[in-house]
């Protein structure tokens, strides 16, 4: 399984809402997660900052690639847009972040 992890940035007073989407979350959306092939899939958030940190895993991360393309996908990022930053695309602003320590 291959480990994936990124921060996106949540708007100022939207954690509940946030949190409350997630724990309501599509089941056509989750079937799609894990038709990816997603195994885990957390979540976290730094409530100083907005910031979430998102972590997965996954058996072949180029899946990923293929999810943005999904309408499910496109319907989600749409109805995420007020609450988060986003792209033109509605998809969230994530940044990758790199791997520097695993301990098994």
């Amino acid at each position: 399984m291959q480990r994936v992890a990124f921060t996106m940035k949540l708007f100022a007073g939207k954690a509940a809402e946030y949190k409350k989407r997630h724990h309501e979350i599509w089941p056509e959306l989750k079937s799609l997660l894990h038709q990816a092939g997603i195994r885990t899939y957390s979540i976290f958030l730094d409530e100083a900052t907005n910031t979430l940190f998102g972590y997965l895993t996954i058996a072949d991360a180029t899946k990923l690639d293929e999810l943005p393309k999904e309408p499910v996908m496109q319907k989600w990022w749409a109805y995420m847009q007020d609450i988060m930053e986003t792209n033109a695309d509605h998809s969230p602003v994530s940044m990758p972040l790199e791997e520097v320590f695993y301990l098994a």
